[in-house]
């Protein structure tokens, strides 16, 4: 792992070139913490309990520091800029973990920080019941992902809480309507990403099937089904997909594989269309050759499966590690267990428990080593959201109690 780290890939030059001038604009906390990544090797691992109840601090943190002061999630806290203004998309599936953690670990704190995002929600619904794209401060723009994503949170909602029925309704109702006769959603991209056909948005598709589970309406459920059959159309044989990125789909965040992954894996455990989880094996059963003994994962890949970059992204490996552990109840294949924890015990061990900056506590980063070029040099929202998760099921599998 540790020559990995150290090997340069040709599209990471330009992260090198600029090092040394941006080390000096970061806070000294945040200087400290990239030459602690680049020393190697990881400390020990601090375990689940631990990072789980102090990830899901920093989230409270975040919403109480977003610089919007308005009930979302600050997107990040960056060792460069501080901390963040709110971030709809991401704080929309947000909800659910506090939600799941609030009702595990008995925490009222949890449920009531939902609920907070969740009224915050109903404020910022456009009137055609999408949701904006980017941050709070962004033009009001309707876009698919986003409003997708912020559907799994108001499903949520309505599951606990029995309110935002209206607001969950409108969300799905505006997503079946403005997809594509052969399942694409193609009329309301996002200005933040590439343009273009997105296999990931098979992660909008959750949102519509956690719709349908609570509302009892099956057209969202069969809308969400056709866009996964569509995403299907994108995956190659050994598992890799195409139009599977932001903004390089030559070679693809393991962010956004594990979003593709994760709502096909969805539309199964809804469905049981085998077709589901026969894509969902062919990319789980690639996925488990290239993660090494340590846990360790490039954020990029090419479509030979040879790694793009060096540094991990984060949020991949546990977005990946709660995939492979959902296969695994399904398929009871040790392979898919154990490359799971691997995986989620490599991102704890990168989980900071104490520190002088209570930001940088509980948090976890973009990259590691934290100037990779994934949320670089912040802390994300969405990367303690997947990693509670992960984690969380990682526990209910070996029976193991985090309380």
């Amino acid at each position: 792992m540790k020559a990995l780290l150290k090997k340069i890939i040709p599209s990471e030059a330009i992260r090198k070139y600029h090092h040394w001038e941006e080390l000096q604009m970061l806070m000294p906390e945040g200087q400290a913490e990239v030459k602690k990544d680049h020393k190697g090797p990881l400390p020990e691992d601090p375990g689940k309990k631990a990072t789980v109840v102090a990830a899901l601090d920093w989230l409270l943190r975040a919403q109480k520091n977003s610089a919007s002061h308005d009930g979302g999630m600050a997107r990040d806290f960056s060792v460069k800029k501080g901390w963040a203004t709110s971030y709809p998309e991401t704080t929309g599936y947000i909800v659910p973990t506090l939600i799941d953690c609030g009702n595990y670990f008995d925490n009222k704190d949890y449920l009531e920080s939902a609920m907070i995002a969740l009224d915050w929600f109903e404020k910022i619904q456009l009137e055609s019941g999408a949701f904006q794209g980017g941050r709070i401060e962004n033009d009001p723009v309707p876009v698919t992902f986003n409003t997708g994503q912020i559907l799994i949170g108001l499903a949520a909602g309505v599951k606990e809480f029995d309110r935002y029925h209206d607001a969950m309704n409108r969300a799905a109702q505006w997503l079946v309507d403005t997809m594509d006769d052969d399942g694409c959603w193609r009329k309301f991209s996002t200005p933040f990403a590439e343009k273009g056909e997105k296999a990931y948005e098979t992660h909008v598709s959750w949102g519509l099937l956690e719709a349908a589970k609570v509302s009892g309406n099956k057209e969202y459920g069969e809308a969400a089904l056709k866009n996964i059959r569509w995403a299907l159309t994108k995956q190659q044989e050994n598992g890799w997909f195409t139009d599977c990125c932001l903004d390089q789909p030559e070679s693809p965040l393991t962010h956004t594989l594990g979003y593709v992954t994760r709502g096909i894996m969805e539309g199964y455990l809804y469905s049981r269309d085998e077709t589901f989880l026969t894509a969902a094996l062919k990319f789980a059963g690639a996925i488990t050759t290239l993660v090494d003994e340590d846990g360790y994962l490039p954020g990029r890949w090419k479509k030979d499966w040879t790694p793009a970059v060096s540094w991990v992204c984060l949020t991949g490996s546990v977005q990946i590690a709660h995939s492979l552990l959902l296969i695994y109840k399904e398929t009871g294949q040790d392979k898919y267990l154990e490359t799971a924890r691997r995986l989620n015990q490599f991102v704890r061990k990168t989980v900071r428990l104490s520190g002088h900056n209570d930001a940088m506590v509980g948090g976890v980063k973009g990259s590691y080593p934290i100037d990779g070029l994934y949320g670089r040099f912040e802390y994300l929202n969405w990367a303690a959201k997947f990693f509670i998760d992960s984690n969380m099921l990682e526990a209910e599998i070996l029976g193991e109690d985090l309380k």
